[in-house]
């Protein structure tokens, strides 16, 4: 598979392309996910309404469910922090988190296809997708 994003020049034809209604709230959700790739929901809902002069906090979380349901969207959710959320999808890359300052930043996958999916034991489950979280510090924060 490869990597898709959602195109901020188009995001209707982005939430057509999944089967959505197109709406002001869900094009700004879904600008503003584009354009800050690993934002939380307050974020979020910081520039959705930079571009609607209101849209509730609640609005965005119903909102982002539906983009993650669609696979519009992407959740992530590292350990200790809120959930966020990206708008590359349906490839299999990682992710490394800064364990200073919480920085996020995407890793293509150094094995090639979805080698993650086939892990020694799947105990009777269909795997689907895998979730790799490399932890460290980034540049700013070893400086």
């Amino acid at each position: 598979m490869s990597a898709r994003s959602a195109p901020t020049s188009n995001g209707s034809d982005a939430l057509r392309a999944a089967g959505l209604r197109v709406t002001a709230p869900r094009l700004a959700v879904l600008e503003a996910v584009t354009a800050d790739p690993h934002a939380g929901v307050d974020r979020i809902v910081a520039a959705a309404r930079l571009n609607l002069g209101s849209l509730s906090k609640q609005a965005v979380y119903d909102i982002l469910r539906v983009f993650v349901a669609a696979g519009l969207v992407r959740q992530i959710q590292p350990a200790g922090s809120p959930a966020r959320y990206e708008a590359r999808v349906g490839d299999n890359h990682h992710h490394l988190v800064c364990r200073h300052c919480g920085a996020i930043a995407d890793v293509d996958c150094a094995m090639g296809v979805a080698p993650c999916l086939e892990p020694s034991d799947t105990a009777d489950y269909h795997i689907d997708e895998a979730e790799v979280i490399h932890w460290g510090r980034c540049p700013t924060c070893q400086a």
